[in-house]
């Protein structure tokens, strides 16, 4: 899913630039100027940067992952790209429209899954989705959606009596009606047992096959491991790291890590390895930029000595290893 995507030359289906969101303004009486009768925040009070100057693209068939702790800004971001909230600045465009000014012409093209769905509790599966073809522009046939996302057995059910994964799927299912040609998808598997998560990556990577354009949040770094072309991490507001896989995870260094033999003397290391050694406790673990090259280093170096490493192991860097440093943790 991570191949290099062949983009056409119309620009991108979403560009973000330099978008900010800041809770908690308030117009400071002292100083009321044109540009704030107008709306444009000038002179204000102090409030709550939840987005702070956000960049980023996204190229039609592209699945671009925007990852972040709780708190990071992913969903205050997502909020003014779908047009559900205005930017205190920054200019946000897809299909090269303002998705807030130009709603209505954005609307049919896109699809949102958010993360809490609020759908009816009292109607069926059934009469759910039919009364979101209703206010469709393009529905899709409702039987046919409903197979999609694994519901077609369930469709006489109330949404009250589905399970919190059954909920999620129907939730997609009403994000899909419309056949869009861009998804938002906020933690989309939230709930799901494996099977149906497995389930729903493969009806996403069918969508994509078919051009579809996604943003995807998620807590599951697997998930957007398997799905995601390109990655932006988010923290306190701002993307840290923005990439492929390969291009994140090559940021971060690889681990070897052992333990020698207890009261063991241990020889110095070999010279390339000397300055990344940690040493915790009875475990030394070396930071590798060359996990293979280092890694026969140590073996053959354990070897000349005649040593045995116990636990031994060679561990690539990974999107968790990038993530938790950027965390801070």
């Amino acid at each position: 899913m991570r191949n290099a995507q062949s983009h056409n030359n119309q620009g991108p289906v979403v560009e973000v630039r330099e978008l900010t969101r800041v809770y908690g303004l308030k117009p400071n009486p002292w100083a009321l100027t044109p540009s704030q009768r107008e709306g444009r925040p000038t002179a204000r009070h102090p409030g709550f940067t939840a987005v702070d100057r956000v960049s980023f693209h996204v190229h039609e068939g592209e699945v671009y992952g925007l990852l972040g702790t709780n708190g990071a800004g992913k969903s205050s971001t997502l909020e003014v790209i779908e047009g559900l909230a205005r930017p205190t600045s920054g200019v946000v465009r897809l299909f090269g429209k303002d998705p807030a000014a130009e709603r209505g012409a954005i609307r049919p093209q896109t699809g949102i899954m958010l993360q809490r769905g609020g759908l009816p509790q009292e109607l069926t599966v059934l009469e759910t989705l039919k009364l979101w073809a209703g206010i469709s522009s393009h529905p899709r046939p409702v039987d046919e959606v409903l197979e999609e996302v694994g519901l077609g057995h369930r469709r006489g059910n109330k949404v009250g009596g589905l399970s919190g994964g059954e909920q999620r799927r129907l939730d997609l299912a009403c994000a899909l009606l419309n056949d869009p040609k861009l998804l938002f998808l906020d933690e989309p598997t939230t709930g799901l047992d494996p099977e149906s998560r497995y389930n729903t990556w493969e009806l996403l990577r069918g969508l994509k096959k078919r051009g579809v354009t996604m943003i995807l949040t998620t807590h599951y770094l697997e998930e957007a491991e398997h799905l995601c072309d390109r990655i932006a991490i988010m923290h306190e507001g701002r993307i840290q790291i923005e990439g492929t896989l390969a291009d994140i995870v090559s940021s971060q260094p690889s681990h070897i890590t052992f333990t020698p033999k207890s009261g063991a003397s241990l020889p110095p290391l070999p010279e390339r390895l000397r300055g990344a050694v940690l040493i915790s406790d009875s475990e030394i673990q070396i930071a590798s930029s060359d996990l293979q090259a280092d890694a026969l280093e140590v073996l053959r170096w354990a070897d000349t000595h005649g040593l045995s490493l116990g636990g031994f192991s060679a561990t690539p860097a990974s999107l968790d290893n990038v993530f938790l440093s950027i965390a801070g943790r």
